[in-house]
This record gives C-alpha cells, structure tokens and sequence, in this order.
C-alpha cells in the first residue's frame, strides 16, 4: 500500500512504498483524490486535517474517543484551531472491548461563521 507523509524536512524516508508531499499539498491531494484506488486515510488531526477542511476534501472523519484523561496538555494538542466551520453527520458509532468509542462522521456543509 503506497504511503504519503506531508513534509517539509523528510526527504528520503526509509519506510516501504513511501513518497514525500513537501510541495503543494492541496495540488498533490486532489491528485491522489480523483486516481482510481481506495480511499485515502489520514491518522492524526492537525494542519493537514485543517488544510483539506478549507478545501472542501475532508469526506469523513473519525474520532476515537478513549477512557483516560491525561491530565495535561497544550492548546497545539487540542482537536480544534484554525479551521473552516463544517457540520458532520454521525454515520456510524463502535464501541471497543476496552471502553474505547470509535465515531464516524460523514462531512455535511460548510457553516455560516458566528456573528
């Protein structure tokens, strides 16, 4: 399975079947988007989350909540930052064995901005 790392200072990585993104991200991600194959599946949340929310190409996103509080932590490991407001559908929910809840959202519109 081919694998994308989003990159500014990854250059030759040493993972099987690995590319580097490290131009124009958007560009490379509509790319991939409209090649036939599967899906494509991020892990994570973060810019690049953010980056396919302002562009219309985040279908579906997974939340797996887990049953533990850390109990410390900074506002760059927060779920939400700068991004366009966009409503979800839950499509689907799993419980885990261990309490983990794993909760599918399908991507509905883009939200006017509070006043």
């Amino acid at each position: 399975m081919p694998k994308y790392v989003v990159s500014t200072t990854l250059k030759d990585p040493e993972w099987t079947n690995t590319h580097v993104v490290d131009g124009d991200v958007v560009a490379e991600l509509t790319r991939l988007k409209q090649a036939s194959g599967k899906d494509i599946v991020q892990h994570g949340f973060g810019a690049v989350s953010r980056l396919l929310l302002e562009h219309g190409m985040l279908d579906e996103l997974r939340l797996w909540v887990h049953p533990l509080i850390l109990g410390r932590g900074s506002p760059s490991d927060l779920l939400f930052g700068a991004a366009p407001a966009i409503g979800f559908e839950l499509a689907d929910a799993m419980t885990l064995s261990d309490g983990t809840v794993i909760l599918s959202y399908q991507t509905a519109k883009a939200l006017e901005a509070a006043a």
